[in-house]
């Protein structure tokens, strides 16, 4: 039988802080005490977590692993490296892959290659761009054979694209109130990528034109007007409007704007169903970062403005935000820095350095509200969190050790951050799973 005596430690949860001692044994948390009669267990190991966070593994509810058919840019075995590096022992990744995750032969295919995966829970969404789409889900969410059921263990919900991005799994027209209407009856979590074609094309328009000349002159900062806030507001509306009609469990992902924060908020007043998340990039980067990082800071939707920030942060104050998730989205350098501004591709990798990040704005037990306890609801993940008689599955984190967030010495494939040289706080030192 292992043991292992986590002595000393700040348990964190989402209602606050306390000391305790945890005894793990054959990878069962079997107690947790603050008294301090664990002092004296016999365990094969023991770890002094004096002055050290004891949080649970976090959640990342929106990465892309770029496997299958991307596996340059990242796979899932270099991108859930980096998610264990960063604290993050589940994550929810995108249907935006090659192929798509549209099919049930698909999402098989993503489960045998996650089952290889160790320490790093890894659960799916499904995409749909057309009605044929919606018979893959409702085998999945409804079907009763043994592997239906177990494909569904690993689902997290449906993903959909409202505008094209990374990927090009835009939604047809006809098909959005068809998805909305069957997530409602179902009750599956749909995730919807929130920016609205027509008004990214006029934004175009008005770019292309007048300030294009080239790859020579365009500079990075234009894809944050070619993406304006009208855009995410009009399709958060539009989106919560069939939310309301259908009665459907829907989250907004990666939400950058004031006008979407007050949307939301309404939504969340006038009780419905609506949730949201906010990214790190937009918590922490703005329009004026493009000035240093260049396509570096491209991302959909893009920078936005300090007063769209601001009004982010707020939103998370207030609870209007349910979740933070980084959108974790690796390119190689290249990729990123190569000819045409425009033309390069969206997207910046973040899970391994979200934590340390929020731990220069946020309290630990909020981390732990917006990283693990909402998202874990959301989507119906199941997990138990700091619990006795369940699976360990926690982090230990010293908040006083500061460190240089460095793209070379970081687990992503793909080598660069958007925050290099960055001086944060939080090194992870373990992890038990």
């Amino acid at each position: 039988m292992s043991s292992t005596l986590i002595a000393g430690g700040t348990l964190v949860t989402s209602s606050g802080e306390r000391l305790a001692d945890i005894l793990i044994k054959d990878g069962l948390i079997e107690s947790i005490d603050g008294s301090g009669r664990l002092q004296s267990a016999t365990a094969e190991e023991r770890i002094d977590a004096k002055g050290k966070l004891i949080m649970p593994g976090l959640i990342d509810c929106h990465v892309h692993f770029r496997e299958p058919g991307l596996t340059h840019k990242g796979d899932m075995q270099s991108e859930s490296a980096a998610a264990v590096a960063g604290g993050v022992t589940t994550v929810c990744e995108m249907p935006n892959t090659i192929p798509p995750t549209v099919t049930v032969a698909a999402l098989a295919d993503k489960v045998r290659r996650a089952h290889a995966i160790k320490h790093c829970d890894i659960r799916f969404f499904m995409g749909v761009t057309e009605a044929a789409h919606l018979l893959a889900v409702r085998d999945v969410w409804i079907g009763s054979s043994a592997e239906l059921k177990r494909l569904k263990k690993k689902c997290a919900g449906v993903k959909i694209y409202l505008d094209h991005s990374t990927g090009n799994q835009k939604i047809a027209g006809g098909v959005i109130h068809e998805v909305f209407k069957l997530c409602g009856e179902l009750r599956i979590p749909l995730i919807a990528h929130c920016e609205d074609e027509k008004a990214n094309a006029e934004a175009m328009k008005k770019i292309v034109g007048p300030k294009y000349f080239g790859p020579t002159i365009f500079p990075a900062s234009l894809h944050s007007e070619a993406r304006p806030p009208e855009s995410e507001a009009r399709a958060i509306e539009f989106a919560i409007g069939l939310a309301r009609k259908y009665k459907t469990p829907f989250h907004v992902a990666h939400l950058s704007t004031a006008q979407g924060v007050d949307l939301v908020r309404r939504a969340k007043r006038e009780g419905l169903a609506v949730t949201c998340e906010v990214a790190p990039h937009h918590l922490f980067l703005t329009t004026d970062d493009y000035k240093t990082l260049g396509t570096l800071a491209k991302m959909n939707p893009p920078l936005r403005s300090h007063e769209h920030q601001k009004a982010l942060w707020n939103g998370i104050e207030d609870g209007t935000v349910d979740c933070i998730a980084t959108d974790h989205a690796p390119h190689t350098i290249k990729e990123k820095q190569s000819g045409d501004p425009l033309k390069a591709p969206s997207g910046v990798p973040g899970v391994e350095t979200m934590l340390p990040l929020l731990l220069t704005k946020l309290q630990p037990s909020n981390v732990v509200r917006l990283c693990f306890e909402h998202p874990n609801k959301i989507f119906n993940l199941g997990k138990k969190g700091i619990t006795e008689g369940t699976p360990a599955n926690l982090i230990m984190v010293d908040p006083k050790k500061e460190w240089t967030i460095e793209g070379k010495k970081l687990h992503s494939k793909c080598r660069w951050t958007p925050y290099e040289g960055w001086k944060v706080h939080g090194e992870i030192s373990v992890i038990k799973d």
